[in-house]
């Protein structure tokens, strides 16, 4: 199948590229793209928390006070839980909240999605932005009535003016298609690809 190459600025046809069927035209899976997001999610996680429980905290060698006698409940540390400065109960462990996915299943989710955003036609392959200078006033020049609402550009390479003129524009969001995520695809209203983006895109996930 081919996907028309489109001028960002007035949205005129400048040519076509041809894409994969197994990409671009593939059912959509609800349930493997929401296990998708929701391991990337569980992937971006530190899981760094530490708390120290009764045997990790300092001191408390010694029993506080007689077994009997003070008329106090019996004690044989001060580290207990139940006692200022004592360690915690059930203390959180560092830990890692990663979610098992097969590779091939990540990619027919990422398919999956980016299927179902030219369905809608609401992904848009266009051809390459070129800034002279980092400014945002030129990006939005160079975008001219496209409408810039939760719109991700998706690039083949780092362009620093691009980037630079791009990060105070609201809404707009420029990854690379070599790093694109569910995520990101998921929460954009409107995906712009660059035709070499586009082929990325298609190498990683095919």
């Amino acid at each position: 199948m081919e996907l028309q190459v489109q001028s960002v600025a007035d949205k005129s046809v400048k040519g076509s590229v041809a894409v994969s069927e197994k990409v671009f035209d593939r059912d959509y899976n609800e349930g493997l793209v929401h296990r998708a997001v929701i391991a990337f999610d569980a992937a971006g996680r530190q899981g760094t928390k530490a708390q120290k429980n009764r045997s990790a905290v300092s001191g408390g060698g010694a029993k506080p006070f007689n077994q009997k006698g003070s008329g106090r409940a019996r004690a044989g540390t001060t580290r207990g839980p139940i006692w200022r400065g004592g360690g915690v109960t059930f203390a959180a462990k560092p830990r890692s909240f990663e979610k098992k996915m097969p590779k091939k299943a990540y990619r027919a989710a990422m398919a999956s999605i980016v299927s179902q955003l030219h369905r809608e036609e609401r992904f848009t392959v266009i051809e390459p932005i070129t800034l002279a200078e980092p400014k945002t006033k030129l990006f939005q020049a160079a975008m001219g009535s496209t409408e810039l609402n939760r719109t991700l550009l998706l690039i083949h390479e780092m362009d620093e003016n691009l980037l630079l003129a791009a990060r105070n524009v609201p809404d707009v969001c420029i990854m690379l298609a070599s790093h694109v995520d569910p995520k990101s695809l998921v929460g954009a209203n409107n995906v712009l690809a660059t035709a070499e983006a586009v082929k990325q895109l298609e190498e990683r996930l095919s």
